[in-house]
């Protein structure tokens, strides 16, 4: 009996340790595959490292790759003439050299401004290119006044039933700002203002004025009617390229021709001139400039200079005051040119 119990017990331990070693080749082989499993995803985080790393370098020596030139560009695009418009009094502003239309300083000038009567910019140009003959006659009907007069806007003094030439009422839009020229040459030129306006429109898509939706000839305060510094300044080089146009843009004063009502004819004064002592200043002289007004869009002024060969546009708008302040616009245009022409003057 001994025998088959110690048999039994040999048995049983010798299948003990055949399992132990079965055990024991599993943890291996276990181990071995948890071994080969890390050194391999060792293998991929390091190589992913690696290639981020270089990834990383790639992106930024192309992103200075890319900046050194936009560096180079910015600075050859600096204007050749520095002009300082952040202490103006007015908030837009755009500074031009005419011929070459290059922008030497500006302040917001694609941010909508009310243009008040810069608008006039556009109703002067428009009659001159729609109206054959100058010197031709056109009415100024009663039914042209009443609404003005409502809206106390701007007279050149024409009385209504009145009749002028078309030459008058033109130095009627741009010196004293007379809003019923402006109405007479919309009725004679489309048959109505709102005609005459969808012109205004048209014409300003063509000169490329994106930022820019007339409501009226006038520039009576809409809130539809809006426009920008960039854009009076695209519109205004374009009109100066207009013979007539410019020799009434620049004129200080103009006196009608008799009429009926105005049998001696009267004078018109340009609305920027007066308020100026000289159109001198250091190193050049202001050309012609259209002021605008409305309590909405603040004092405004285009304006033409000239310094020493070169001329120069500016338009600013949305300067704080009225008729009864310091002609602001004006002085910030004086205090542009002005820096200029101290640059420009060898003395």
């Amino acid at each position: 009996m001994k025998t088959g119990s110690n048999t039994n017990k040999e048995r049983m331990r010798a299948q003990r340790l055949r399992k132990q070693r079965r055990r024991r080749r599993r943890i291996r082989r276990l181990c071995t595959v948890l071994i080969i499993l890390m050194i391999a995803g060792l293998t991929v985080f390091i190589s992913g490292r690696i290639l981020l790393g270089q990834e990383n370098k790639d992106i930024i020596s192309g992103y200075t790759a890319a900046s050194e030139p936009a560096e180079a560009e910015s600075e050859s695009e600096e204007p050749s003439l520095s002009v300082n418009v952040e202490k103006l009094y007015s908030p837009y502003c755009i500074l031009e050299q005419l011929d070459t239309g290059e922008i030497l300083a500006s302040r917001q000038k694609g941010t909508r401004i009310y243009p008040a009567s810069l608008t006039k910019i556009m109703t002067a140009i428009l009659a001159i290119e729609n109206t054959p003959d100058l010197d031709q006659t056109i009415p100024l009907p009663d039914s042209l006044f009443s609404s003005l007069y409502v809206q106390n806007a701007s007279m050149a003094g024409f009385q209504p039933g009145e009749e002028a030439s078309g030459r008058d009422l033109l130095y009627g839009i741009l010196l004293p700002s007379g809003a019923e020229c402006c109405l007479a040459f919309a009725d004679n030129i489309a048959g109505s203002e709102r005609d005459f306006v969808g012109m205004m429109n048209r014409k300003a898509d063509q000169l490329g004025m994106e930022n820019t939706h007339f409501c009226n000839s006038t520039g009576l305060h809409d809130e539809n009617h809006y426009s920008t510094a960039e854009d009076i300044a695209v519109l205004l080089r374009y009109a100066l390229n207009n013979e007539e146009f410019r020799k009434v843009f620049t004129a200080s004063r103009y006196s009608t021709s008799p009429s009926a009502l105005h049998p001696d004819g009267f004078t018109f004064y340009s609305s920027m001139f007066q308020y100026m002592e000289t159109a001198q200043f250091p190193g050049g002289e202001i050309l012609g400039g259209k002021t605008g007004y409305t309590s909405e869009a603040g004092l405004c002024l285009a304006s033409l200079a000239r310094i020493g060969d070169t001329e120069y546009i500016l338009v600013t708008a949305g300067a704080a005051g009225d008729h009864q302040t310091k002609p602001y616009h004006i002085l910030d245009a004086e205090s542009v040119y002005s820096q200029i022409g101290n640059r420009s003057d060898p003395h």
